[in-house]
């Protein structure tokens, strides 16, 4: 094991050294989990567990884009790119959940790229740090996006091309881009990555579907 003591190693206590460390974790109180690279939960201490008002034994699946909703799609892309170049760093976003109370919270999510070793592949550590809660129960903000524009999302972000998607849904090229055209000017967001981003932060695209699917 990378940068374990040895004399751990020789006394057979791993196991020990193991559970120790998952005792700390437990105990830390601020709001920590650990996720693979594509935002799937792994570990969840109590603290990110309470503020969903559920234990940490029912976080593991879920994604984190599902849980906490990014102020800007731009920021997942950014992550999203750090990962996949195996770039090792910090990466702050600013977020939005609703708390088990039923009132909107906002804080800071803060993602490192982890892992045991230069050659292993990397994880996320995940650190939550409250700011506030909103002084009215969250409401959700409408999402209007037809059946059509679901599809050419799913396909998008699948990375099948603009003529393959035309083919799929039933329309030229042109209407596929009209439709991307008119998404992107609707979310405010300059191109079809980014776009992708935002259908999966408002929850359009079902963060836990390969193929992507609409939610």
């Amino acid at each position: 094991m990378h940068g374990m003591p040895q004399d751990i190693l020789e006394n057979g206590d791993l196991v020990d050294w193991r559970n120790r460390a998952l005792l700390v974790f437990d105990r830390v109180p601020v709001p920590v989990a650990v996720c693979r690279t594509d935002g799937v939960v792994l570990l969840a201490n109590p603290a990110m567990a309470a503020e969903w008002g559920t234990s940490p034994g029912r976080l593991p699946g879920r994604n984190v884009l599902e849980l906490f909703h990014p102020s800007s799609a731009e920021q997942v892309h950014r992550i999203v790119e750090a990962v996949r170049r195996g770039r090792r760093s910090r990466y702050p976003m600013r977020v939005e959940w609703t708390g088990p109370d039923g009132r909107g919270r906002y804080g800071e999510l803060t993602a490192d790229t982890v892992s045991d070793s230069a050659d292993a592949p990397l994880w996320l550590l995940v650190l939550l740090n409250v700011l506030g809660t909103r002084a009215e129960p969250a409401r959700p903000a409408a999402v209007e996006v037809t059946g059509t524009e679901k599809r050419i999302l799913a396909l998008a972000a699948s990375g099948a091309t603009t003529e393959r998607i035309a083919r799929s849904v039933g329309l030229t090229v042109d209407g596929v881009n009209y439709h991307l055209t008119r998404l992107c000017r609707r979310w405010g967001v300059p191109g079809r990555t980014a776009l992708v981003a935002r259908a999966y932060v408002l929850g359009v695209l079902a963060a836990d579907a390969w193929p992507p699917a609409p939610r």
